[in-house]
């Protein structure tokens, strides 16, 4: 097997193009065009509040999602039988801070920090926290193959639940 190929380190600006526009994706309910900057290899995760380091084979997350259920998940939240998301809430996806690291094995590490907003049915709710994020470059083009959300929240009471896509 041979050695992976030099990946070039992307400019900041580069990596907040592709969040910034998967965050106004998201907000747009536009989630069928959200799943194109995905890898087929993708992997979601969303630890718990309680163990923002859990890792998903041996602890309990609130999201694990592989390509598969990601869409899965897409379809679902398109549905009309999606009762907690029909019709859409309002979502703002505020992403800031973005750090990219060197290149390792093919792949770009990136950080972030996020807000989350949402309104439905006159209720609000704020999810805050930091995105780690494992990019690779397919065709030329940026792509994510992971994304984890740590919430910086020791409970979710306050924002209810997961109903939408951090």
């Amino acid at each position: 097997m041979s050695a992976p190929a030099e990946v070039r380190r992307p400019t900041r600006a580069e990596v907040e193009d592709l969040l910034f526009e998967e965050a106004e994706l998201l907000d747009a309910w536009d989630l069928d065009t959200w799943l194109t900057l995905y890898t087929e290899d993708a992997h979601y995760v969303i630890p718990a509040t309680d163990a923002p380091d859990g890792d998903p084979t041996t602890d309990l997350v609130l999201v694990d999602d592989d390509r598969l259920r990601m869409r899965l998940r897409v379809d679902r939240l398109n549905s009309r039988k999606a009762h907690r998301e029909y019709p859409h809430s309002a979502c703002r996806h505020l992403v800031t801070n973005v750090r990219v690291g060197e290149p390792v094995d093919g792949e770009i590490p990136v950080r972030a920090s996020f807000i989350v907003w949402r309104s439905r049915n006159g209720k609000e709710s704020t999810w805050v926290g930091g995105y780690t994020y494992r990019l690779v470059a397919v065709a030329g083009e940026l792509r994510i193959r992971s994304k984890r959300v740590e919430l910086d929240m020791s409970s979710l009471r306050p924002a209810n639940d997961v109903a939408i896509i951090l």
